[in-house]
């Protein structure tokens, strides 16, 4: 006797990935703040979008040798190009490139990162004295620590700012900041938006916040 088909049987749609857990978030929410201040490249033509991202540039030393020790961390392997150029005005520029074969994971841990991350910092408020409190601010300080890192720059007298091209960044760091028991404000800029805090105490705590924090330890059993 032959079974008859289940026509009532539903489509496998593909699963979502699994959330990551405590410590993998919070590097790879870094990775994705990282990211996201960095311009996004542009398809070519006739290519309806642009090619998966596996090479980030940023122009200063220490925000690409911070991506390289979250990629580490991760186990993301990635090559370190450095270009100078310029006349007058020597530049250099600090090129990750991460192997097409690890593009995909690559991606998929980033997004996955930035969706879970940006989902806990905008999420409704947890009480303070639980651990996830605690994971929070680290993720608030993460995504700080990317911007003045990352960012552009936009420092005044009285202020403190970046500036981004990122409206959802934008978001995160302003809520990040209320986390971190700092006011923060969003101005326009031109072609971009401006996240600052006063100078002063905020611009401190800020800054002594989103200092990078001892790297972790894989515990031997």
């Amino acid at each position: 006797m032959t079974s008859e088909p289940r026509l009532l049987d539903r489509p496998h749609l593909p699963s979502s990935p699994p959330p990551l857990d405590w410590l993998t978030l919070a590097d790879a929410f870094e990775v994705a703040c990282l990211v996201r201040c960095t311009p996004t490249p542009t398809a070519r033509p006739h290519t309806p979008t642009p090619p998966q991202r596996g090479t980030v540039e940023f122009n200063r030393e220490d925000a690409a040798l911070r991506m390289r020790q979250l990629l580490a961390r991760l186990d993301v392997p990635v090559e370190h190009e450095v270009v100078t150029g310029g006349l007058r005005r020597r530049y250099e520029l600090h090129r990750l490139h991460v192997p097409a074969d690890h593009r995909a994971g690559f991606t998929r841990l980033r997004e996955t990162g930035w969706r879970q991350g940006r989902r806990e910092l905008l999420g409704p408020a947890v009480g303070s004295s639980t651990p996830r409190a605690a994971w929070r601010t680290r993720l608030a300080s993460a995504a700080w620590r990317s911007a003045l890192l990352a960012g552009g720059r936009h420092v005044r007298r009285h202020i403190l700012g970046i500036r981004l091209a990122d409206r959802e960044l934008a978001a995160v760091l302003i809520r990040s900041a209320a986390l971190l028991e700092v006011p923060a404000l969003l101005h326009p800029g031109a072609g971009c938006l401006v996240v600052s805090v006063a100078d002063g105490p905020d611009r401190l705590r800020i800054m002594e916040r989103a200092a990078l924090a001892p790297a972790r330890t894989t515990t031997l059993v």
